[in-house]
């Protein structure tokens, strides 16, 4: 990047810093805060470092660990089903690592680096999912490369032991989502039962600030019962929805009758069956995506829809 200004070199990784930030996260708001630190600090380094790279990555993996560290202590007190703040586009992009980036970014994938530590979390996601070297997770981690690679051995382990046995490739698990799309519009329960897992579990993520599942609905005839009760109401309540991939999961984005975000839903499918069902409802996860519908309003309509 020789005769780059730092402002060149820092809107070119940024896309880089951003994923590396919001998969050490899982909170869009977050990694673009923790982005926007990285720059002021960059700009404010008198030395000019050897490597924009090396430092911009560092720098954005030191800070996410510390506002990890915090943000767990926060998650712990959240009401009900935490999901990460759904992500409708990577912005990075690098066909070499294109699977490994796709499954990294997955809720599923971002629910189990929630049972990490932080070192645990940044160690893998620049090691596995980016493919740094060990001597520059090292640099940004603050600990020697023996200790980086336990950690990372640890993490890939905990990562293994929770991943799905036979995942669906893309075109199959794209039109299974279209058919689960259909029979949801129709409310259409047998269709909707033929699609699920037997231990499909189905939950919302509203932290306590809009309406939520009470509880995780368990079992393919519940599910599909709620989804082909509720959701032909919420049709008829002027509820529109648009598919969108979901942390490069198929899902939707539901809006109300103005046009404002009402909350997402995200698939998880293998076994050619879905086997979660996901919404992020609280209003605080979804203001990126535009303005935000008021959750309750709308809650009571559909109530009152016949």
């Amino acid at each position: 990047m020789t005769g780059r200004t730092r402002t060149e070199e820092f809107q070119e990784l940024r896309p880089l810093l951003f994923s590396i930030a919001y998969r050490i996260l899982g909170s869009v708001s977050e990694a673009e805060d923790a982005v926007q630190e990285t720059w002021l600090r960059y700009a404010a380094t008198a030395t000019v470092p050897r490597s924009a790279r090396a430092f911009l990555s560092a720098t954005v993996t030191r800070l996410s660990i510390d506002v990890l560290r915090s943000a767990r202590v926060r998650r712990e007190a959240y009401v009900g089903p935490w999901f990460p703040e759904p992500l409708l586009s990577d912005p990075y992009e690098d066909p070499a690592r294109a699977a490994e980036l796709a499954e990294s970014v997955s809720t599923a994938a971002l629910l189990l680096l929630e049972r990490l530590s932080p070192l645990e979390r940044a160690a893998f996601v620049l090691r596995e999912v980016f493919d740094f070297g060990y001597a520059e997770v090292a640099s940004a981690v603050g600990r020697s490369e023996s200790a980086c690679r336990q950690l990372v051995v640890r993490a890939r382990r905990h990562m293994a032991a929770g991943r799905p046995r036979f995942a669906a490739d893309r075109a199959a698990r794209d039109e299974l989502a279209a058919r689960f799309f259909d029979a949801l519009r129709e409310g259409d329960v047998p269709g909707l039962r033929e699609l699920l897992a037997a231990d499909v579990s189905m939950d919302g993520d509203g932290g306590g600030k809009a309406p939520q599942l009470a509880r995780t609905v368990l079992g393919a005839a519940p599910v599909a019962r709620l989804l082909g009760a509720v959701f032909p109401r919420m049709a008829r309540a002027a509820v529109t929805w648009e598919r969108h991939d979901i942390n490069g999961d198929p899902g939707a984005v539901f809006r109300d009758r103005d046009g404002k975000v009402l909350h997402t839903m995200a698939l998880e499918i293998h076994d050619t069956r879905v086997h979660a069902i996901r919404t992020v409802v609280n209003p605080d996860k979804l203001t990126h995506l535009g303005p935000v519908a008021d959750a309750w309003a709308v809650h009571t309509r559909v109530r009152t829809t016949p």
